[in-house]
């Protein structure tokens, strides 16, 4: 099944995941909004409610955006499936977006833009401008909604940039309840606004699914009880098909990424994945990518063997900050001691979600 078939049912595992639409929640039903109110009776004055069908007060997200300049703004959103490009600028601070179903496959946000697609004034969009959706304001929190890049190597051989980003995430405390991030490559870039900022995030009872790096970005972000799947590929004849996390921590910031008591499962052959791999990119040659996984199941698709791989042999895998600690499944067995850098149980006491967060704390209250 195609990436555009998962937005229904997800990549060719939808009877196995149990995520395909709910047909009567799809349609809208006779209260589209649920329990949060409508434009007849809004839950606050800075509420904004968003419908397809015409229903509240704008019809596409980018829309209710730009309506609501400032601070505090929450939009709500009916199920639909929402063709566009969005972007928060980082005045829209404090930002929540909620999904009106309570199912994240009910409301979708999507396009088809790849780093290579040509721009109509000349050049390519690149990773960043290939997003559909961008957020740059601080405190933002989004509950049960996908976000979702469609664009297909297949439809494209031609274009040789094929990163596709879902979301790009740059706000310090930023914050994802049970939502989807569906793409292939650089599905879910967790990034910061510049490399001196130490942007929070906080991804909670997720799915990220993807091929090449599709968990990447200088972030700190926290990833718990989240899902991880790896997508098969027919284009390569041979393993790696791709890796999961590629941090590119800066330097100075203590903490990169950390996933914890979550699972990684792959809709590809065993061993075919790995793990991660470290991204010091050209605009920070000094960066040192941070990731500890841990409590976490790792599935036959992770090369037990050889987890880690190199994206530059000037940045070798071994000199920067990776960790495990405490992991189950076929993909975390330790075959070869020093390719999997374990942490003492005295070093994860210090590895948690509030070490990595400080003082704040978004998985208290209702979510």
């Amino acid at each position: 099944m195609s990436r555009r078939g998962f937005l229904a049912a997800s990549a060719g595992t939808a009877a196995a995941l149990g995520l395909a639409a709910s047909p009567a929640r799809a349609a809208g039903g006779r209260r589209p909004f649920g329990r949060h109110g409508s434009p007849a009776a809004r839950l606050t004055p800075r509420t904004l409610y968003v419908d397809p069908l015409g229903r509240g007060d704008h019809t596409c997200v980018g829309d209710a955006v730009a309506a609501a300049a400032g601070s505090g703004w929450t939009l709500v959103l009916a199920a639909g499936s929402y063709r566009e490009r969005v972007v928060l600028d980082a005045t829209r601070t404090d930002a929540t977006w909620i999904g009106a179903t309570g199912d994240p496959r009910d409301v979708v946000i999507v396009h088809d833009t790849a780093a290579g697609t040509p721009k109509p004034g000349g050049g390519v969009h690149g990773t960043t401008g290939s997003a559909t959706t961008t957020l740059q304001a601080d405190g933002f929190t989004a509950r049960w909604i996908t976000f979702a890049n469609d664009w297909l190597r297949a439809d494209h051989p031609d274009v040789t940039g094929t990163q596709a980003v879902a979301v790009k995430v740059q706000g310090d405390r930023s914050a994802f309840h049970h939502c989807r991030f569906l793409g292939h490559q650089d599905t879910l870039y967790a990034d910061s606004l510049a490399l001196t900022a130490f942007a929070r995030q906080y991804y909670a009872d997720c799915y990220a699914e993807g091929d090449v790096d599709f968990v990447f970005g200088r972030a700190t972000a926290v990833y718990e009880r989240c899902h991880f799947r790896t997508l098969n590929r027919t284009d390569l004849a041979a393993a790696p098909y791709g890796f999961v996390f590629a941090p590119s921590t800066a330097a100075a910031n203590p903490s990169g990424y950390l996933v914890v008591r979550s699972r990684i499962s792959s809709g590809a052959p065993d061993a075919a994945y790995k793990l991660a791999r470290p991204w010091v990119p050209s605009s920070d040659a000094t960066a040192r990518p941070s990731l500890v996984v841990r409590d976490t199941r790792l599935g036959a698709g992770i090369d037990a063997a050889a987890p880690y791989a190199n994206m530059s042999a000037s940045f070798p895998w071994q000199s920067q900050r990776f960790a495990e600690y405490r992991n189950s499944g076929p993909g975390a067995r330790v075959t070869v001691p020093e390719n999997r850098p374990q942490l003492t149980p005295e070093q994860a006491r210090s590895v948690s979600r509030a070490a990595y967060l400080g003082d704040w704390e978004p998985w208290r209250g209702e979510c």
